[in-house]
């Protein structure tokens, strides 16, 4: 009985310590992104920004029914859509003009996006089913971030390389599939837990 009563609490604690990481993170990388000019670290910022709002309403809607849960889950969904629609007006404005950014700042902006991302995957890691689509939606979060961090770093050595703003550009569409692709699964997720309360309920058809 008190490891079923600690787990909600413990997964409670967790995305609170993962949503103030992200919040804190967000006002480094967004400043850093502004400043080089980068389109790819700028949907990043907005990640983390995106990532703090999915884990504090995983904080305050552990305590709902699973029919409200699978609302929540699809609410979760629309969120980490919004870094996605920036990343593709930034992905528009920059094409008009694809200044390089600048590398260095960049990769190294990218490598402690990285660390933040990679704690924020291993604290959630061990509760990714504990409250179906809230936290699957946060594990999807930070791993994809992840992903896109160390993409980041290497498109940093690229720009280095080739010195233009391409590399960032097509990094930037990258972003826009990977969160469309984490809402949909978060979104279907979101739909088995409003079918399985519909079921408990007894409002599905036999049909």
């Amino acid at each position: 009985m008190t490891g079923t009563t600690d787990r909600p609490r413990a997964l409670q604690r967790a995305v609170l310590i993962v949503a103030l990481l992200n919040l804190a993170y967000f006002f480094v990388e967004v400043g850093v992104a502004v400043g080089i000019g980068s389109v790819s670290l700028l949907a990043d910022s907005v990640d983390f920004l995106e990532d703090t709002a999915v884990n504090l309403l995983i904080f305050v809607a552990l305590g709902f029914t699973l029919r409200w849960r699978a609302v929540m889950g699809k609410v979760m969904a629309v969120i980490i859509c919004v870094p996605a629609l920036a990343a593709a007006v930034g992905v528009f404005a920059k094409a008009l003009a694809p200044e390089p950014p600048d590398p260095v700042q960049l990769a190294i902006t990218a490598g402690g996006a990285m660390v933040v991302n990679l704690g924020c995957a291993l604290i959630l890691a061990r509760f990714r089913h504990a409250g179906g689509s809230m936290s699957t939606a946060a594990f999807l979060a930070a791993r994809n971030d992840v992903l896109v961090n160390a993409a980041i770093i290497a498109m940093g050595a690229l720009t280095w390389f080739t010195r233009s703003g391409w590399p960032d550009i097509v990094l930037g569409a990258i972003i826009v599939v990977l969160n469309v692709s984490a809402a949909k699964e978060v979104w279907e997720v979101a739909e088995e837990e409003n079918l399985a309360a519909k079921a408990l309920a007894g409002d599905l058809d036999d049909d």
